[in-house]
């Protein structure tokens, strides 16, 4: 969830064929279009007509993915609350990769986002080894920056996790939702690692489910696909500090997630099989499951074949469409209120409840309330958006550690002038040649710096230096020397509201110094 150095981007990178998501390690993406089909990530197309004013970041593509965004777009438009929250690990300066998350957490902010920044102390202590008295100058660093490229300190939360107690409260109970073997999956943790480690994870789910503590609501984190598996996490951790599980049932017995599909097709299915297309019995559901090859080749053999059997043990029970309340751990009042508030015709089990007059919107919403009103979190599974990496000036990774691969928000503007201007691009050896056959924006570290950064929110701006690029009218020597000045000037005003906001950080109330150093 942290955004780190970059470290994890680049070509050369190892695993980069693999797409093994380690959130510290050294793995990369070379082809994003599989994120979609390994992980689960959504495209970021899907859901963008649904978002009021986006982002340049996302009009760009370079937000390409989400996970349930939609909520967070739904409670935008309709003016309800969300949240925002992202973290920092302060391994080194702050940097050009970094802005680009600074700059979804303050747009989230202005669109009406309860906006939350932390600096990940515990995690760069525990996993990278950084002193405390090396995590405090970094600290600093990432926080003017943050407040001088805009983010409202009086209507967002800032923090950083060693000085958060209800952070670690949260923490602590989260711990109990998780175990290590899951933390070997998911990590590849074995008995090497520190214990301290493992730890400063649970701190990263705290942080995640942080800003609904206090009322449950869509949130958002913008973040690398590197830390997807911390996402993955946290929305698992989040479905099991509920009360209740929410689902959809056909009969008494219950089915399985990849179940239900075929069972909703065999009931919508129910005039060709039963006698009475108002009452389908169970058993006729299986019989024509049997029967019917076309379906059952559209479904895996053992799903279907455990559907039958599940069908045939419900006999003559009718094959009825309702909503299941689950008692996951919910209190005995918790549960008992819940009944009471459930309207229409119900049936009540000893762990469930059926009902046949509520749709599953309505269900999530009561469950959500009734856990909340007897004490429990009521955590909405926290959002996601991924953004594509920066590639390093020099080609490759772009990493704090390589000083020519970056340019740091401390740099000197002429510093910044001239490392730009020393950047390899994506022309073709001569002149001649790019005018004949063009150059090639799509790789070309440059051009990254006009559609991440210099463009800024004019996107005519960007497609034209995109065009005239692949074209062969713009040059490598002139294309440069633009992004150098603008570059220049970026930090020239940066750096001044950096001085302007160290006022406005001295007076808040964050801890600056740890009291471990």
């Amino acid at each position: 969830m942290t955004d780190t150095d970059n470290e994890t981007d680049g070509e050369d990178a190892p695993g980069a064929d693999s797409v093994a998501l380690d959130p510290w390690g050294s793995s990369t993406v070379s082809d994003y279009r599989k994120l979609f089909e390994e992980f689960g990530i959504e495209s970021f197309d899907d859901v963008i007509d649904e978002v009021p004013d986006p982002h340049y970041l996302m009009r760009r593509a370079i937000i390409f993915g989400h996970r349930d965004y939609r909520r967070v777009a739904d409670a935008m438009r309709n003016d309800e609350p969300f949240a925002a929250l992202s973290g920092f690990m302060p391994t080194g300066d702050p940097h050009i990769g970094h802005k680009m998350v600074f700059d979804e957490i303050i747009w989230h902010q202005q669109q009406g986002a309860d906006a939350y920044a932390l600096i990940a102390d515990l995690e760069a202590h525990a996993a990278r080894g950084l002193t405390w008295d090396e995590i405090d100058e970094h600290a600093r660093d990432y926080l003017l920056s943050l407040l001088a490229l805009g983010f409202d300190p009086e209507d967002g939360t800032l923090y950083r996790q060693s000085a958060n107690r209800e952070l670690q409260d949260l923490a602590f109970e989260l711990g109990a939702e998780a175990n290590f073997s899951e933390f070997e999956a998911i990590y590849g943790f074995d008995g090497e690692t520190d214990v301290s480690h493992m730890q400063s994870v649970v701190t990263q789910m705290a942080d995640i489910l942080y800003p609904q503590l206090e009322e449950s609501k869509p949130t958002v984190i913008p973040v690398g696909p590197d830390q997807d598996p911390h996402m993955r996490l946290a929305r698992d951790l989040a479905e099991r500090t509920r009360y209740f599980k929410v689902t959809e049932a056909y009969a008494s017995v219950a089915f399985d997630d990849d179940e239900r599909p075929l069972v909703a097709a065999a009931y919508d299915a129910r005039g060709e099989y039963a006698e009475d297309e108002d009452q389908p019995r169970c058993t006729e559901a299986a019989d024509w499951l049997r029967e019917d090859a076309d379906l059952a080749a559209a479904y895996d053999a053992e799903v279907v074949e455990s559907v039958v059997q599940k069908l045939e043990n419900a006999g003559m029970e009718p094959l009825r469409p309702r909503i299941r309340f689950f008692d996951r751990q919910a209190t005995d009042e918790a549960f008992e209120a819940l009944i009471d508030e459930v309207a229409g015709e119900k049936r009540v089990f000893e762990g469930h409840v059926d009902a046949f007059d509520i749709d599953r919107e309505t269900a999530e919403d009561l469950a959500l309330a009734v856990e909340v009103d007897h004490g429990g979190y009521g955590f909405v599974p926290p959002s996601s958006i991924y953004h594509r990496f920066m590639t390093g000036l020099t080609g490759g990774k772009m990493s704090s550690s390589i000083p020519a691969s970056h340019i740091s928000l401390l740099d000197d503007p002429e510093d910044g002038y001239d490392k730009v201007k020393a950047a390899t691009t994506g022309g073709r050896e001569t002149a001649e040649k790019q005018r004949e056959l063009g150059g090639e924006p799509d790789q070309c570290p440059v051009y990254e710096l006009y559609a991440y950064l210099l463009a800024a929110d004019d996107d005519e701006f960007a497609e034209r230096v995109y065009e005239e690029c692949a074209g062969g009218e713009r040059l490598c020597g002139g294309c440069k020397e633009e992004a150098a000045e603008l570059m220049a000037e970026f930090l020239e005003d940066h750096q001044e509201k950096r001085e302007e906001a160290k006022e406005v950080l001295a007076d808040l109330d964050v801890e600056l110094d740890s009291a471990r150093a």
